[in-house]
């Protein structure tokens, strides 16, 4: 059956639920503070509706028997490259970008779930390519599984979220039957080609590879830019964590963001505005939380025996891991603006259903997993 009638609430990770919940409120208190200088308890009341609806998605997906789940794969795929192709056609534009579809009441971001889509059908296609995955044959379906929506999503323009689904595989092929030195000469050819096709970019102000904005914001992350205008987001960010020191200045007290200085306070640069208003301590306890939930996810994988669920909570825990490093590299002006939000603590609500449904899954394959003898 796809759906358990019932589970075993000691295989429930409880911890991990309780490590979600705390990124969660903290993204909610810090919402809260800097959205409060506009008056604006919309934005706040519409992130705790999320959470709400995210809950029952994450609860739904947890009764799914994901193995059943995973023999409709490839409906799965292609209701998700469908999807993507319609928002090319019908999809809702903004800040230059096609990445939205409008559905009357509320406007949703398909790139979001396909990640998580993209985790769970990957991971189904290693699992069955495993024990010949070191054949051509397997490496270049899997390779042409992940182009499709990869330019589908590239071409909203989404770069950031286009390469992330490339870094999940690379994620998932590692822990795969992929023989080593296959996984290093990709590696090593893909940093070689990502570090040219970067030196092109910015020697080139006419380059077609990317959009505009685009390469402004890799300019910028490595020249400097002009403060007032391309690098301005990242100069109010870098400001606001500054100034927080060691407790920060209190809730609703921080003032770049109650000012309104810093754009995407509540979005992209929320932790500015932890860090501003709760200071180091703030940052440390938020820091920890992200790693906890890291370490407790690559557990449940340690203890799981099959292929397939293995890859899925891998899979998942890396895409966590790989959009938390980019968010905080971005606030502190390390990485070029990429618009990825901080998962489970940013505004948004087709991110935050996405990573809940994505714990679903997680959660699913732990009350399924076999118990073993060791």
């Amino acid at each position: 059956m796809l759906f358990n009638k019932k589970i075993s609430l000691k295989k429930v990770n409880i911890i991990l639920i309780l490590l979600m919940c705390i990124l969660v409120c903290i993204g909610i208190l810090a919402i809260s503070s800097a959205t409060s200088f506009s008056g604006d308890r919309q934005t706040l009341i519409k992130q705790i509706l999320f959470f709400v609806i995210g809950l029952i998605l994450m609860i739904i997906i947890m009764f799914i028997n994901y193995r059943k789940l995973g023999e409709y794969y490839i409906l799965i795929y292609i209701i998700t490259n469908v999807i993507l192709l319609s928002v090319l056609l019908v999809g809702v534009a903004n800040k230059g970008a096609t990445r939205w579809i409008d559905l009357g009441f509320i406007e949703i971001q398909p790139s979001e779930f396909a990640k998580i889509s993209m985790i769970f059908c990957t991971a189904k296609l290693i699992s069955k390519c495993n024990s010949k995955i070191n054949s051509i044959i397997s490496i270049g379906k899997i390779g042409l599984f992940q182009f499709i929506p990869f330019i589908l999503i590239n071409r909203q323009p989404n770069l950031s979220t286009s390469l992330v689904i490339l870094m999940l595989l690379v994620v998932q092929l590692f822990i795969s039957n992929l023989k080593m030195k296959y996984i290093l000469s990709v590696t090593l050819i893909g940093i070689i080609t990502l570090s040219i096709g970067v030196g092109y970019i910015i020697r080139n102000p006419n380059q077609n590879i990317i959009d505009d904005y685009q390469r402004n914001r890799i300019v910028s992350a490595f020249t400097g830019g002009n403060s007032q205008s391309d690098n301005y987001q990242t100069s109010r960010s870098i400001d606001a964590i500054g100034s927080g020191g060691l407790y920060g200045k209190g809730i609703y007290e921080g003032a770049i963001s109650q000012l309104n200085y810093l754009p995407e306070s509540h979005n992209d640069f929320i932790v500015a505005t932890i860090a501003e208003e709760f200071g180091f301590v703030g940052i440390f306890i938020l820091l920890t939380t992200i790693i906890l939930f890291i370490a407790r996810g690559l557990h449940l994988a340690y203890i799981v025996t099959d292929d397939f669920g293995k890859l899925i909570i891998v899979g998942y825990i890396g895409m966590i891991a790989a959009q938390s490093f980019i968010n905080l590299g971005v606030v502190t002006g390390i990485l070029p603006n990429t618009g990825l939000p901080l998962p489970f603590v940013s505004y948004g609500g087709s991110s935050l259903w996405a990573n809940m449904m994505g714990m679903g899954l997680v959660l699913s394959v732990g009350v399924n997993r076999e118990e073993t003898m060791f």
